[in-house]
């Protein structure tokens, strides 16, 4: 049987098909008008060809993602009620976020031998309390995701010093059954403003600092928590290119490990006013997350930013990446984005940025010294300010607040939370890496600007 296409149309090579965009272009410049630069450096090309065709060997994720849901404990009695209600409705993974120790037996009741994965944020650092936490939890999984590192990161501070935290830590590996005792929290530097090229290099060399204080025993012991941001392709390739950088880090240890990562939407770019476009952001992020490969995806509600735990926007949280999953047949995510060519392209170039800019932070002297001497954070604040000054012209467009505002839409009387980060007060060993939105400084003069 012929095939109508290849039957009737001559292939063309890619320069050929540069030949022909460049005579339509009447004598402009091909590179100049055609190529776009973004900020982290990446070229997008107007067309991507076969002949250009570079596939790289990415680590694949071929069991379908778990819907988890993220429970501050507060009250242990209802943060249970909040479990066993998200449980009821489908996840199979529930992220505790826990700023003290806790009572377990009470947090846990009726949770236990239900096929859940366990995950815990730990913004304490307690070596007795998680020895019997993990002891309760013996025959469930587990992700403890401690990570002292990041915590330094984010408040400036060791929980307790360098040499302490890591004693502790590695005494909580030698003797713990988890399945992930350590986290490489990369959601810190996203949500501080990183591009993705920094995102992705300040991540490993984040992993590596354990690697190369903990050993490499430590490979098969972290997650990687990811926000992801709207920017879709880009957010796909950069879950690729971090999975087949670490692949390529383990390589000289002579190791091998599966990554695991753990996703979630960027807090940079929701917003407070009109804030139901959240679900569309959230949306696309989370398919992003899929189509990059993450284990597991915590999608936070549209009204997080000003709403307390509330059943209906944990509810639509919960029911997109349900209809993600069950209805939208994206489960396979490897299958569907493996040999697209602009996906591969813009992969290949995120990785060799971040490997070169890894390389670097490495000759300095490595992420702990950088972080100590503030280039991390200094770089980041670059990117960050690039970013504002693109969303304060309107170039950079948060549909809703920067675009097409609603002028009627009031906040002031719905806050139930604080939208905005306070202020820090008490000394820290270094300059924190601080998460900002890009719409707090014009949500800020909206609310003053209320009746």
């Amino acid at each position: 049987m012929s095939n109508l296409i290849t039957d009737n149309f001559e292939t063309s090579s890619a320069a050929e098909w540069k030949q022909k965009i460049q005579f339509d272009l009447k004598g402009a410049d091909y590179n100049e008008t055609l190529l776009t630069k973004t900020l982290e450096g990446i070229t997008i090309k107007p067309f991507y060809h076969a002949d250009d065709f570079e596939k790289l060997d990415i680590p694949s994720n071929t069991a379908s993602f778990k819907i988890c849901d993220t429970l501050t404990i507060e009250n242990e009695t209802e943060t249970n009620h909040f479990a066993i209600e998200s449980i009821s409705n489908g996840v199979n993974a529930i992220q505790f976020i826990a700023n003290k120790p806790f009572n377990i037996e009470v947090l846990f009741n009726n949770l236990l031998h239900k096929n859940i994965d366990f995950h815990f944020q730990f913004n304490f650092l307690s070596e007795a309390f998680i020895d019997e936490l993990s002891n309760f939890l013996k025959n469930e999984n587990v992700y403890l995701n401690i990570d002292t590192i990041g915590n330094l990161a984010k408040t400036g501070n060791w929980f307790y010093s360098l040499t302490e935290d890591f004693k502790i830590l590695n005494a909580i590996i030698s003797k713990n059954t988890a399945k992930q005792h350590l986290s490489v929290n990369s959601a810190i530097y996203q949500n501080a403003g990183a591009n993705t090229v920094q995102q992705i290099a300040y991540t490993l060399a984040h992993a590596n600092e354990y690697l190369q204080n903990l050993g490499e025993k430590t490979a098969n012991k972290i997650q990687f928590i990811v926000a992801v941001g709207s920017n879709y392709f880009f957010e796909i390739a950069k879950l690729r290119a971090l999975k087949y950088l670490f692949k390529l880090l383990l390589n000289e240890y002579n190791v091998t490990a599966k990554i695991n990562i753990f996703a979630q939407p960027t807090l940079r770019n929701k917003t407070l006013y009109d804030y139901n476009v959240n679900m569309l952001r959230t949306t696309t992020e989370s398919m992003s997350a899929i189509l990059g490969g993450a284990n597991s995806i915590s999608n936070c509600p549209y009204n997080v930013l000003f709403k307390k735990h509330n059943n209906f926007g944990s509810r639509i949280a919960r029911n997109q990446l349900h209809i993600l999953k069950e209805e939208s047949y994206i489960t396979q995510s490897e299958a569907i984005v493996n040999n697209s060519y602009y996906i591969e392209e813009i992969t290949k170039q995120m990785a060799e940025k971040a490997l070169d800019l890894f390389k670097n932070i490495e000759k300095s002297g490595g992420f702990l010294h950088q972080l100590k001497e503030g280039t991390i954070q200094r770089k980041i604040q670059e990117n960050a300010t690039k970013e504002q000054a693109l969303f304060d012209s309107g170039e950079l467009v948060l549909l809703g607040t920067n675009k097409y505002p609603n002028a009627l839409d009031k906040m002031k009387n719905e806050l139930e939370t604080s939208p905005f980060q306070p202020k820090r007060v008490g000394k820290t060993l270094i300059i924190p890496i601080i998460s900002k939105r890009l719409a707090e400084k014009l949500e800020l003069k909206r609310l003053d600007d209320e009746a």
